[in-house]
């Protein structure tokens, strides 16, 4: 069958012949009509996620949207190894499919699943989110970060605040609030956490972060001179600042109400990732969230490959 194979650790994608999968007890073969690229799926495929696998070749891809036997249309994650979703067909086991609602197409599907999966996960079994509630986004301007905007306020989120480095981005998002901060002059992060006070002085419940590094040590140091007795949730979803390891003083959290928790892997269950999933498409095929995508085809895998994440390459196999 045709697909795109990762022939070594850290190198892209390429086509070519790799073998048909057989199915096996449990796993059940699905005919593969659409692909999204997402930063998991290109870093793990290529062996640079810690929960990467480890022999190679391999087919790239960690989710998509295709067919079972029976014509019935699902989304399916994390393909049995050494198949991925950029090809003909794959093989995954029967728990992690989800038939898809009739008001949602693939290449959406294949897009949204991913990044939106991740927010939704964080809110609800990790930041334990509640109607009401306030919720401040760092780094709202990637995709699943604006995303995040779109589920907060459609799971009756009170206020939403929305901060990042790209002010004409953080402004298109249908935020309550936006703060642009910048890292790289004089003083950034001091400038940054004084921006923030007066938004923490009026409560923040929940902290979504896909950045990690200086910025979220600003959140977190403004929350913690905003002592009061409303606890904060924050949770670290990414590390999209580049930043995988930050100094952060045993002060910041002796001194406050912050929750310091994480989102993703093992810290949020498969069970737990799939029920979001299911939650995600029903609020796509009411037309609450939406994602903006450009379409590819398995030829075209080095340029899809390259494309940027937002809007969201997907990977139209049939």
């Amino acid at each position: 069958m045709k697909a795109a194979i990762v022939k070594e650790k850290g190198t892209f994608p390429v086509i070519g012949e790799f073998a048909s999968p057989v199915a096996a007890e449990g796993q059940v073969l699905v005919n593969v009509m659409a692909a999204g690229l997402s930063r998991l799926s290109k870093f793990r495929s290529m062996g640079l996620h810690y929960s990467s696998e480890s022999t190679f070749p391999l087919v790239a891809g960690v989710d998509g949207v295709g067919t079972l036997e029976d014509g019935s249309r699902i989304y399916f994650a994390l393909p049995t190894a050494p198949y991925g979703s950029l090809a003909e067909q794959t093989m995954v086991s029967e728990k992690v499919i989800i038939r898809l609602p009739d008001g949602i197409d693939d290449v959406t599907a294949a897009a949204i699943a991913n990044p939106a999966m991740s927010s939704w996960a964080a809110l609800k079994f990790r930041a334990h989110f509640k109607s009401g509630q306030t919720v401040l986004i760092n780094g709202a301007t990637g995709s699943s970060g604006s995303l995040a905007v779109q589920i907060a306020k459609s799971m009756g989120a009170k206020k939403v605040i929305v901060t990042g480095r790209n002010e004409s981005k953080l402004q298109a998002l249908e935020a309550d609030q936006e703060i642009a901060f910048d890292m790289t002059v004089e003083n950034g992060g001091q400038s940054f956490e004084n921006a923030l006070q007066p938004v923490i002085a009026e409560g923040v419940d929940i902290v979504l972060d896909y950045l990690w590094g200086e910025s979220a040590i600003a959140i977190m140091s403004a929350i913690a001179k905003n002592s009061t007795d409303r606890a904060t949730r924050f949770v670290s979803i990414g590390t999209s600042a580049g930043q995988e390891n930050i100094e952060l003083p045993s002060s910041i959290l002796r001194s406050s109400k912050i929750e310091l928790v994480g989102s993703g892997g093992e810290s949020v269950s498969k069970l737990e990732m799939i029920s979001s999933v299911k939650d995600v498409f029903e609020l796509v095929a009411e037309g609450k969230i939406n994602m903006a995508t450009t379409e590819f085809s398995l030829e075209d895998i080095e340029e899809a490959w390259n494309a940027p994440l937002m809007p969201r390459a997907v990977v139209k196999i049939k």
